[in-house]
């Protein structure tokens, strides 16, 4: 999961505290969450994607 958001983010030349802004959620959440520190609700997960143009299985799933 946080190997895939992270490139993703990259890919779209974001820096974690541009994601964060547009999710609505501290550049701290972002850095944890791709850290692998902390598991996201479903909202934020929805949000993190509509943002990204990604859909919920290729971010989060997890194989």
């Amino acid at each position: 999961m946080k190997d895939k958001l992270r490139q993703k983010r990259l890919l779209l030349r974001l820096s974690q505290e541009e994601l964060a802004k547009k999710v609505g959620v501290a550049r701290q959440t972002i850095n944890m969450i791709e850290n692998g520190e902390y598991n996201p609700t479903l909202a934020l997960c929805l949000r993190i994607c509509h943002v990204l143009g990604s859909t919920l299985d290729e971010l989060f799933w997890e194989e």
